[in-house]
């Protein structure tokens, strides 16, 4: 008997939120905490600039995702209702159109009518949904699924650089957080991609190459004012 499959399709929607938050969590605490830090600020000032940036980073994701994602919802709601008045006005239309499709993927005339019928006799609206709306169980918007998991992503990774920037002492602080904040995104890069099914190494290295960009940008910047002020 052959084993099951491992596919990663069910993964979608809480991964893309969770890595989303975690990566904007990291980056963005990190390098408010460099930029404070390079303007030669208190330990005091870049703690506060620090916890401030991760609470409201996380309830901004938390607002942004369900926004976006209940906006995904409503329209493919608006798509089924409009879809489930179009099987009850024009079924047989509607019936033609679902054997056309399966026509397309490769099935003769006649069998495609003959799949047509039996789905459309089982769950019309269903297979009308998965295979012309492309909206499927796995794809479909969860708005509170992906607030949650972009704020409760966004607050954990945005311990690692507040947590580093508590611990560290003096100068060495823009350093530590840097060093410590860039090792964890390349691991949230590499675990991310090896949930997905990606190449580790390649998406280590581009998020890597971004976060320290931004931090360096917010370095330059915040010993600029320090310097100026």
């Amino acid at each position: 008997m052959p084993s099951p499959e491992m596919h990663r399709s069910d993964r979608i929607g809480w991964l893309r939120a969770a890595v989303l938050g975690a990566n904007d969590g990291i980056l963005s605490t990190a390098s408010i905490v460099v930029g404070v830090a390079s303007a030669n600020s208190s330990r005091e000032a870049i703690l506060v600039a620090g916890l401030a940036a991760m609470v409201a980073g996380a309830m901004s994701m938390a607002a942004g995702e369900y926004v976006s994602v209940f906006s995904q919802a409503d329209t493919e709601q608006a798509d089924l209702e409009l879809e489930k008045r179009e099987l009850a006005i024009h079924p047989a239309e509607e019936m033609s159109e679902l054997a056309q499709i399966y026509e397309k993927r490769g099935l003769d005339k006649e069998l495609a009518m003959k799949v047509a019928r039996q789905l459309m006799a089982k769950d019309a609206l269903g297979a009308h949904a998965r295979d012309e709306l492309g909206i499927t169980d796995l794809a479909t918007a969860r708005p509170l699924q992906a607030a949650f998991s972009s704020a409760a992503a966004f607050a954990a990774g945005a311990l690692a650089p507040l947590l580093t920037a508590f611990i560290a002492q003096g100068q060495a602080l823009v350093w530590v957080v840097s060093v410590v904040s860039l090792i964890s995104l390349a691991m949230l890069g590499g675990i991310a991609a090896k949930a997905g099914g990606a190449p580790v190494g390649r998406a280590a290295l581009r998020v890597t190459f971004w976060g320290a960009l931004a931090m360096i940008v917010t370095g330059v910047i915040g010993h600029w004012f320090g310097v100026s002020g």
